[in-house]
């Protein structure tokens, strides 16, 4: 084995160890991405807590949210009427 055989093998054992540890650490990446993509989805707000939010942000006012509730949940108690009607 001349000098190009062990230019070649050295090569080719440098590359085999990066192959191995990229291989690895894109594993470990994609796993640990895919539990928290599980996580995330099965986390959805429900329609309530989206109401909630906008009223908290400010977007709606009280007697809207309560109307916007019952609307959502008919079996609470309905949004008192407004007495500027």
């Amino acid at each position: 084995m001349g000098a190009w055989g062990y230019g070649f093998m050295t090569i080719s054992v440098v590359l085999f160890w990066a192959v191995l540890i990229l291989g690895v650490v894109a594993l470990v990446r994609y796993l640990g991405r895919s539990g928290q993509r599980d996580g995330t989805s099965s986390a959805r707000p429900t329609p309530e807590q989206l109401l909630a939010e906008r009223f908290a942000r400010g977007e709606i006012d009280a007697e809207e949210y309560r109307e916007r509730l019952h609307t959502l949940r008919p079996d609470a108690t309905p949004p008192p009427r407004s007495k500027a009607t």
